[in-house]
């Protein structure tokens, strides 16, 4: 019987660390890891993780939304699980347990809640984006190469000057001296 961890974060900018401790603080022997969004399909360590888990063990997750991206997902994540006799916890919430008909019940209930939350989350997030748009701004980095620069490059160019040489004085590379003049040399 081995109690085995889940931490997901969504983004390469975010850090599972705090997760892992909890996890291991409350008995997690085992860790699966990943940084993928739980949107996308292909989480080959959650795949990992429940081809390892065994009759009797424990699957534990800080919270239900690092396991499942809809409740759909995680009625199929949790059915498999009773299938093969795993244990499903939640650290964030103890009446999580699906080894009891109460924590089943609340476990459908919260990942209706999570399911509402991220619809309510990524509407606000396209309102912002569209708000965003709307006054002019636009996602990205800013542009390095400026029109100053670009002008620079055509004139130099016009001169005669080679593209290796028109990268050196503007400091960029050649590729984007290249892109910039539309030039494939």
């Amino acid at each position: 019987m081995t109690t085995v961890g889940y931490a997901r974060v969504s983004t390469g900018q975010q850090n599972y660390e705090t997760q892992v401790e909890r996890l291991k603080a409350a008995g997690s022997t085992k860790l699966f890891t990943e940084k993928r969004s739980g949107l996308d399909g292909e989480r080959p360590e959650l795949a990992r993780c429940l081809e390892y888990l065994r009759e009797g063990d424990t699957l534990l997750v800080t919270k239900l939304d690092r396991l499942a991206r809809s409740t759909s997902d995680l009625y199929r994540i949790v059915s498999g699980l009773t299938d093969k006799g795993v244990a499903f916890k939640v650290l964030d919430d103890e009446a999580v347990d699906t080894s009891t008909r109460t924590g089943k019940l609340v476990m459908g209930i919260l990942a209706l809640i999570a399911e509402f939350e991220t619809e309510i989350r990524r509407e606000r997030q396209m309102e912002g984006i569209a708000r965003a748009k709307a006054e002019g701004r636009v996602g990205g980095r800013p542009k390095l190469i400026t029109l100053e620069i670009e002008q620079t490059m055509h004139a130099l160019r016009a001169d005669g000057m080679s593209i290796r040489k028109i990268a050196t004085e503007v400091g960029f590379s050649k590729a984007s001296v290249q892109k910039v003049l539309g030039s494939g040399m």
